[in-house]
């Protein structure tokens, strides 16, 4: 399976990238790549890497996602991931790396939305 990368602009100024497929060795190299992409065209709030159709992610991939952490960090912006996918959200906790991503819960399909109390 390749991978494909969605690039959207969120409000207050915050991008999000979208990986979709596996995150290995031979397809790496894009999401550090997408990360550059964006910081290169500006200086973003924030970078949410929306990990939710990531089917599968080996060391090469955590390792561009840590090099693309240090790279906004160094541009001064944030990155965190949004939803990973069950398989990265294991991947991240046994690397010890989820709390450098903002500790982010899994993605379930179907789960229900949280809902929002009046004055919360």
């Amino acid at each position: 399976m390749s991978l494909s990368i969605v690039k959207s602009v969120l409000s207050g100024g915050v991008v999000e990238i979208a990986p979709r497929g596996e995150i290995d060795v031979d397809t790496a190299y894009e999401v550090r790549e997408a990360i550059a992409e964006v910081l290169a065209k500006g200086r973003p709030e924030r970078i949410e890497l929306n990990m939710r159709l990531v089917t599968f992610i080996d060391s090469v991939g955590i390792s561009a996602m840590v090099a693309g952490f240090q790279t906004a960090e160094v541009s001064g912006v944030k990155l965190v991931v949004t939803e990973p996918s069950r398989f990265v959200h294991r991947q991240l906790w046994v690397t010890g790396l989820l709390g450098l991503f903002g500790a982010p819960e899994p993605y379930y399909a179907g789960a229900p939305t949280p809902e929002v109390l009046p004055g919360a």
